[in-house]
């Protein structure tokens, strides 16, 4: 498979470590990128392009959602998925609303596996 590059966005350094560590196991031969809030994000989109963002809900300034709506016309094709360990209904219609995916907290190997191929 080609070469990807996969966002992190993650308020907490434990939860991208994991996911780092995560991917590249699946995948060594992928660019990952972690950002801790989404102003850092922003930052980072605008220098290069990503394929895949996985996204923190909860982070200080703008929430996962905030950033996927600006993410969205920015990367129509990028996949997109909403990481949260609140799995309020609410909270998943607005993703699906986005065409994000949603995973819950904890995130595991299988489900990030099963999100990113």
């Amino acid at each position: 498979m080609s070469q990807r590059s996969i966002l992190i966005v993650d308020d907490s350094a434990m939860s991208r470590m994991v996911l780092s560590k995560i991917i590249i196991d699946l995948h060594p031969d992928w660019k990952v990128e972690a950002a801790e809030n989404a102003d850092a994000a922003l930052a980072l989109v605008a220098t290069q392009p990503f394929d895949i963002f996985t996204i923190d809900f909860n982070m200080p300034g703008l929430n996962g959602l905030e950033l996927a709506a600006l993410l969205k016309p920015l990367f129509p094709y990028a996949k997109m998925a909403l990481l949260t360990a609140n799995v309020q209904t609410a909270i998943k219609e607005k993703a699906q609303a986005l065409d994000i995916q949603f995973i819950p907290k904890p995130i595991t190997a299988d489900n990030i596996s099963a999100f990113i191929g």
